[in-house]
C-alpha cells in the first residue's frame, strides 16, 4: 500500500513540472540488412525517437537493480556484442549465477528468449534479469519509484508514452524498443554474400566450405541469416541445468537449448549455456571430438576427424562473422551526461 501511495504523490508532482524543453516524438525506421526478414513491432513497442533514446538511458542506469549496483549494460557491453566475457555472471547478492551471459545479437529477431526459451517476448524477458536475485535482484515497483523521482525520465515517459510516470510498462517496452536496435549484418561474411569476393580469406573460404558440409553439419543448426535455427539440442555439454525440460517437462528435452547465434561469435567468449569452454579453438575441439556423453545427445554431435589445418580454417570463418561497425556503434553506447 504504501509504494502506491509513493507513486501516486510522484504522479501528482511531476505533472506539474515542465518537458525540460523534449522535443516532440517521431516514428523511425530500423535499417534492416540484406537478406534478414522484416522486425515485428508488439502494439506498445512501435520505436520512435523518444522511446528509443528513453531505452537507451534505462537500459545503462544502475537503478535499475537492488542498491543501485548495476544495469542491463554491466553484463551486456557493446565491446563483446552484448555479453560479459565471464563464464557466469556475479549478481547483487554476490552469489555467482549459473548460466552464461547471451549475446544481444539480432535479439530483435528472436521468437523467444532465455536457453530453454521460456519468455515469449522481448518485452517480458526484461522482468528476469530485473527480479532474479543472483542477477539484478531488484523489485519492480522499487525501482520504479527512484525512476519515478528522475525529472528527465518522467517528461520522456510522457512524450514517447502519453503515460504521466515511469511505470512497468514504460521500463519494459523502452528496453525492448532499445535492444531491437542490435541488427549486426556486416561482417566480413555479410560482404562476401553481397559481391565483395575478396572479403574472405582463402583460409575463411575453405572453413566456410566445410561448415555447410554434410561432412560437419554445422549448418544444420547455425543456418540462416541468424546463424540459429532458434530450435533445441542437446550437444552433450554436462551440467545440472534442466534446460528445455524446464519448459516442457518432457525427458526427451533434458539438457536441450536454443541454438545460439554464431554473429560476432569471436567476440563472446566463454561459451556454452555455463561458459564451460573458454575459446574458440575448445569449441571446435570438443565437437571434433564428438563431445560428451549424455542420454539425449543429438546423433549429429559425433567424431569428425577434422586435421588441424580444418580446425583453423573453420576458425576462421567464424572470426569473419564478426560485426566490426556493430561493436563499435556509438549509437548503442551510453548517452553523455
Amino acid at each position: 500500500m504504501r509504494w502506491i501511495v509513493a507513486i501516486t504523490l510522484t504522479i501528482i508532482f511531476f505533472a506539474c513540472i515542465p518537458e525540460r524543453n523534449i522535443p516532440d516524438d517521431k516514428p523511425i525506421v530500423y535499417k534492416t540488412p540484406s537478406g534478414f526478414p522484416a522486425m515485428n513491432f508488439p502494439e506498445g513497442s512501435e520505436p520512435t525517437a523518444l522511446r528509443l533514446q528513453l531505452g537507451r538511458v534505462l537500459f545503462y542506469d544502475k537503478r535499475l537493480s537492488d542498491g543501485n549496483q548495476f544495469s542491463c549494460g554491466s553484463c551486456h557491453a557493446l565491446s563483446t556484442a552484448f555479453t560479459d566475457g565471464r563464464s557466469v555472471p556475479t549478481g547483487v547478492s554476490g552469489t555467482p549465477g549459473k548460466r552464461n551471459v547471451p549475446t544481444l545479437t539480432n535479439v530483435g529477431f528472436q521468437p523467444y528468449f532465455l536457453f530453454e526459451g521460456g519468455v515469449p517476448s522481448l518485452e517480458t524477458q526484461a522482468l528476469v534479469p530485473l527480479h532474479d536475485s543472483l542477477e539484478m535482484g531488484v523489485n519492480m515497483m522499487d525501482a520504479i519509484m527512484k525512476l519515478n523521482e528522475d525529472e528527465y525520465l518522467v517528461a520522456l515517459a510522457k512524450k514517447a508514452f502519453g503515460r504521466d510516470s515511469i511505470d512497468p510498462w514504460v521500463v519494459t517496452r523502452s528496453l525492448a524498443i532499445f535492444q531491437r536496435m542490435f541488427i549486426s549484418g556486416d561482417s566480413y561474411y555479410d560482404r562476401y554474400k553481397t559481391g565483395l569476393k575478396d572479403a574472405l580469406s582463402a583460409s575463411a573460404l575453405r572453413g566456410m566450405e566445410l561448415f555447410f558440409s554434410s561432412r560437419t553439419q554445422c549448418g544444420s543448426c547455425h543456418g540462416g541469416p541468424f546463424f540459429t535455427d532458434f530450435n533445441f539440442y542437446n550437444i552433450g555439454i554436462q551440467s545440472d541445468d534442466a534446460g528445455r525440460f524446464r519448459v516442457t517437462h518432457h525427458p526427451s528435452d533434458s539438457g536441450k537449448f536454443k541454438t545460439p547465434t554464431l554473429r560476432n561469435i569471436e567476440l563472446t567468449s566463454p561459451y556454452m549455456h555455463n561458459g564451460s569452454l573458454k575459446s574458440l579453438e575448445d569449441v571446435l575441439e570438443y565437437y571434433n571430438r564428438g563431445g560428451d556423453l549424455s542420454v539425449n545427445k543429438d546423433p549429429r554431435i559425433r567424431a569428425l576427424g577434422l586435421d588441424e589445418g580444418e580446425l583453423n580454417d573453420l576458425k576462421e570463418f567464424l572470426k569473419a562473422l564478426t560485426d566490426w561497425n556493430f561493436v563499435q556503434d556509438e549509437r548503442l553506447l551510453p548517452l553523455e551526461e
